[in-house]
């Protein structure tokens, strides 16, 4: 059974920082695209991060620059630091693995950026 767990989320001044994580179990880790999404109150949830089995980064624009993606295939794990937080980052934020016609998501995590 492939199973994923978010944590690292909280509340967070304006240009703070947070490290999410995704814990992947149930499944060879390493074959599998792996991607963050957000989805604010009322809001589409959102590709925010992609990163491919073979490495590959790309984030939407509203975070480029500010967010990393990052994955550990020994530990089944994958990352989203996120720095210089502004008020439009608060959503839930939820991890993805996706392989072929195989889609997983996580509960999700709640980021709040406020003062």
């Amino acid at each position: 059974q492939v199973q994923l767990v978010e944590s690292g989320g909280g509340l967070v001044q304006p240009g703070g920082s947070l490290r999410l994580s995704c814990a992947a179990s149930g499944t060879i880790f390493t074959l599998y695209l792996m991607e963050w999404y957000r989805q604010a109150p009322g809001k589409q949830r959102e590709l925010v991060a992609r990163l491919t089995a073979g490495g590959s980064t790309s984030y939407d624009d509203s975070v480029k620059g500010r967010f990393t993606i990052a994955r550990d295939n020994a530990n089944n794990m994958v990352y989203l630091q996120m720095n210089s937080l502004k008020p439009e980052d608060t959503a839930t934020y939820y991890c993805k693995m996706s392989r072929g016609s195989s889609n997983y998501w996580g509960q999700g995590t709640q980021v709040t950026v406020s003062s």
